[in-house]
């Protein structure tokens, strides 16, 4: 587990994962959002897919690394390169919970973020909650193209087996694989 692309929906516990397996494995991690959304001297700017793609493949050729975002068409080239893929899963009542958590943690100061935190943004996370529900279909078929290197997690078990292990056990409750 060298090249691992964590993906998942808002509130999933994609950045918590990326930050522990980081320091538990010594391998750097790269938030998805900061390379489409990148701060130069003129402010928060977007990247074009293709410049995302290019920062990636710059990366790549670095060595190891682990990359957590949410999927975007631009992101399949990861799919490729990663020899461990974890898909985080949680039930959608969980990641509700969260958002509505980070929300609140965001507006009192507790929490940092990149982006605007306002009722606008809670807003939107819910409806790319949703979007990915509705969406789920073609994502899953998607992802089953790389069944041999995918492990999904759905609880905090699973999560913690993760963590306390670089390879996953296939008998883990709430994890499955291929």
């Amino acid at each position: 587990m060298r090249k691992i692309f964590i993906i998942g929906i808002v509130a999933s516990g994609k950045t918590t994962l990326a930050k522990r397996l980081s320091t538990q494995l010594g391998i750097p991690w790269h938030e998805l959002d900061s390379i489409v959304h990148h701060h130069t001297l003129d402010g928060r700017n977007k990247r074009t897919p293709e410049e995302q793609v290019e920062v990636i493949n710059d990366i790549d050729h670095s060595g190891d690394w682990i990359f957590e975002g949410v999927h975007r068409e631009s992101y399949n080239c990861l799919l490729d390169m990663a020899d461990t893929i974890i898909f985080l899963d949680p039930p959608l009542w969980k990641r509700k919970i969260r958002i509505l958590t980070r929300y609140i943690k965001q507006s009192l100061g507790l929490e940092h973020c990149d982006y605007k935190s306002d009722i606008a943004m809670l807003k939107m996370m819910y409806t790319w909650t949703s979007d990915f529900e509705h969406n789920r279909p073609a994502f899953e078929a998607k992802l089953s193209l790389y069944s041999h290197k995918v492990t999904r997690v759905t609880n905090s078990e699973a999560l913690d087996k993760i963590l306390r292990s670089e390879r996953v056990v296939e008998d883990s409750k709430g994890v499955t694989h291929g």
